[in-house]
């Protein structure tokens, strides 16, 4: 399956159902008073965090979500059947914005956690509603509320703990795949990692597991929309920690301090405050000789330069990687929560009541 972080579509909650016209016709009731029906609310559109979804592809598929219409009431007090609510699930880490807007209108982030998207529209009251002394028989009635209707985006920004950094091939899908079951695509050519992969870090004797996220490589200009750009730099957002790898490339005109700063400034411009984020840098691909002889120097001029302890790790021979699991244990802060909590279930009977001003 495609993983896909960002779609766009149409939701419609459903449009509340007419009220009725009618009137009690019994034998020996010659003049019957008036007996419409309310019409049945619209069905709602919630959205629900399932923990077993990884991507958004599903949404491509379809170009509009509608809910059910409510039932126009009929006679005999009858009322409309409210129209079913519509429910879409999508993974944990979605942030639901309403088309043009910045701000989103939700975010799930717990698993089970169901939040209303877009209102289904009012029943409408029938003729008994409009009775009075002076027209005991009113043929009005009102008409079904609009639904809410509106353009969604949803943007997927993955789960996990620690965000990996760092240039391409500095060793990040390589580093996932020695500390966890995870299984990206290692090679050696730039990006390699095209979309994220979690890998659980378990460290025994029962103590806390974290999360893993091998993100797509970042170049300079990632802010602006270069390179993967900002489907990166989104996928940083909530992380609680990040692990920026550096290694000495190929290319001579790159350096470990050079790519250190570049991401660092990307980091700057994207969001200030990701920038101060809690942060472990290491040296990677310690097996490789050159690099082991240039530690001692390069540890030397990031603490002058940035002020930054450099460790030394090689993922593929498992050399000081133990080491770096657990200061990474013991540098993650505290699991906080990150979205307000979810709005109310809509408690409203399946079938709907005599109107009372407000939406149902």
């Amino acid at each position: 399956m495609h993983f896909v972080d960002e779609c766009r579509f149409r939701v419609e909650a459903g449009n509340g159902g007419d009220g009725a016209v009618a009137f009690r016709r019994e034998r020996f009731i010659p003049h019957g008073g008036p007996a419409g029906g309310d019409g049945g609310r619209g069905g709602s559109v919630y959205m629900e965090a399932d923990p077993g979804l990884a991507t958004l592809y599903d949404f491509h598929r379809q170009a509009v979500y509608r809910a059910e219409r409510g039932e126009n009431g009929q006679g005999k007090d009858c009322y409309g059947k409210a129209g079913d609510d519509l429910t879409l699930r999508v993974p944990l880490g979605t942030a639901v914005y309403e088309a043009g807007k910045s701000a989103p209108r939700a975010e799930l982030l717990a698993p089970g956690q169901r939040v209303r998207i877009a209102r289904g529209g009012r029943g409408g009251r029938g003729n008994k509603h409009f009775a009075t002394p002076s027209d005991r028989a009113p043929r009005k009635a009102e008409p079904g509320g609009a639904g809410e209707a509106f353009d969604v985006v949803l943007e997927l920004k993955v789960m996990a703990d620690v965000g990996l950094l760092g240039f391409p091939n500095v060793g990040k899908s390589t580093f996932v795949s020695a500390v966890s079951r995870a299984r990206p695509k290692v090679a050696a050519y730039p990006f390699t990692t095209l979309q994220p992969h979690l890998g659980v870090v378990s460290l025994g004797d029962d103590r806390p597991s974290f999360v893993v996220a091998d993100l797509p490589g970042l170049v300079e200009g990632a802010s602006e929309g270069v390179g993967l750009g900002l489907r990166f730099l989104r996928h940083v957002d909530r992380t609680r920690l990040l692990l920026h790898l550096v290694t000495l490339d190929l290319d001579p005109a790159r350096s470990p301090l050079a790519d250190y700063e570049a991401v660092r400034n990307e980091l700057k411009q994207y969001d200030p405050k990701l920038a101060e984020r809690p942060e472990i840098v290491a040296l990677s691909q310690a097996d490789r000789p050159e690099v082991r002889d240039a530690h001692p120097e390069l540890a030397r001029e990031f603490a002058a330069r940035f002020g930054v302890e450099l460790l030394l790790v090689s993922a593929a021979a498992r050399f000081h990687l133990d080491e770096l699991l657990e200061t990474i244990a013991r540098r993650l802060p505290p699991r906080t929560t990150l979205s307000p909590a979810p709005e109310p279930e809509d408690s409203s009977p399946s079938a709907a009541s005599p109107a009372d001003g407000e939406p149902q």
